[in-house]
Parts: structure tokens; sequence; C-alpha cells
């Protein structure tokens, strides 16, 4: 059975990649702060199989020298990685001139130097095994740009260029690299949106409506999957025409 880890894997979006790559016969680790009570909601919710192959580990991912030892300790305890998601990432919002240097801090540094550090050692587990998948959860915000969301849109943009570049350096090893861009969805990030703000987003994409957790999910499943063996360096947009 397949290794994949997931960050910020305990709730939320996280949680929703987690229960479709279960269904799909992956093991999965997910890597959290705290396990919360979604991820044992969920697992009242899963079939015995899936509930032996879903698995917890606390880890704050803002401890980035730690990061070789998890990597480290996580290979031996379940074997060679197939799979990375990296989706852990902080969404505050703030006007540039008035964040606080600490703020703008703890987003490059669970967004941008968290998922850098953790790739290189993931990866280097990867190399014993035969192939593999990373998906870098990106966001529309990296190109469209959103006000109040600078130095969020300026991480997950980061992902995007590290994405294409990383598909370069492993696509020899059989390991392809993508990203997936949400648009806004219902998750803990966009609870700052007003009522009128999440109307104003649904009317002017194309389906008028905002994706949900799943639609991120099953295309995070899709670029897992066999069917796309063949799709490397890539960013597909999950935002119910938001940006079309």
């Amino acid at each position: 059975m397949p290794n994949v880890l997931v960050t910020g894997g305990s709730r939320g979006l996280g949680l929703g990649i987690a229960r479709v790559l279960l269904a799909s016969g992956f093991q999965v680790i997910a890597l959290a702060r705290q396990q919360g009570d979604q991820l044992e909601a969920l697992r009242a919710e899963l079939t015995p199989a899936e509930t032996d192959a879903l698995h917890f580990r606390a880890f704050d991912l803002t401890d980035i020298v730690a990061i070789p030892a998890l990597v480290k300790s996580l290979s031996r305890e379940f074997g060679p990685f197939y799979g990375l998601v990296n989706n852990a990432a902080l969404g505050t919002s703030g006007i540039l001139s008035n964040m606080p240097d600490a703020a703008i801090d703890r987003l490059v540094r669970l967004n941008v130097t968290s998922p850098l550090t953790l790739t290189k050692y993931v990866v280097r587990s990867m190399m014993t095994g035969s192939g593999g998948r990373i998906v870098n959860i990106s966001s529309v915000v990296s190109t469209t740009g959103y006000s109040g969301l600078s130095v969020y849109s300026a991480t997950k943009a980061s992902l995007t260029g590290f994405t294409r570049s990383l598909a370069r350096e492993l696509g020899p090893l059989g390991i392809t690299v993508n990203a997936v861009a949400p648009g806004f969805i219902d998750t803990e990030m966009t609870h700052d949106l007003s009522p009128a703000q999440r109307a104003q987003i649904a009317r002017r994409s194309a389906l008028h409506r905002m994706p949900d957790i799943a639609d991120i999910a099953h295309a995070v499943d899709f670029l897992f999957s066999d069917r796309a063996r063949n799709i490397t360096g890539t960013t597909t947009t999950v935002d119910a025409g938001n940006t079309a």
C-alpha cells in the first residue's frame, strides 16, 4: 500500500484530501500540530481497512530544523514514501503596510520554507522506490491577486515556480510534481469573508458557485493516479470558473 504524507491533514482541505486518497487505496499519514475532532469524526466513518491505513502524527511544521529527523522517523516506521501533499498553510490576511513583521515571517516560514524543506527530505525517501507523486496546494490568488492577501499570495506564487522547476529535476526519476490552485472554498481560511464577499465571488464565477473541499481533493487524487502519469510541472485550477 503506497504511503502518502498529507500536511495539515487533520482538518479542512487536508482532511478532505486524506479521505479521498484513502478511498483510492493509499496509506495516509496525516501531519498536523493537533489531531482534532474532525479527524476523529472521519475515523468513525471509514471502513476497517481505511481506518488501518490512516495514521496521524503530531508535528509543528514551523520547526524547520526538526524536519529531517521527522522524515527519517516516518520512513523507518512506514517505509519509503510514494506521495507528498504540501497542504499546510497559514492564510493570515492583512494590508502589507500594517502587517507585523512577525506575521510575515510566520507566513513565509510555514507556507514556503517548510514545504520546500519537507519535500527535500521526502524526495530522498522516494528515490528508494519507483516513482512518486508530489502535489503542492497553491491558490488562485497567486496569479489574480486579492486585496489584503499580498503576503499570502506571494507565498502561494512561490509554490508555482517551485512546482515547475522541481518537476524538471525529478522527472528522470519518474516522480511527477504538480500544483492544485483552489479558488475560494469553505474552509477556516475563508471564514473572514463576509456573506456579501462570498456571494460576489460566486456571482463572478462561470458556474455561479464556489468549489468545495471534495472538488479540490478529487483533483489531487487524479494527479496521484496512473491516468496522470504524464502530467508534471502543471498547475490545475479548481475555482468554478472564477478566473475563466
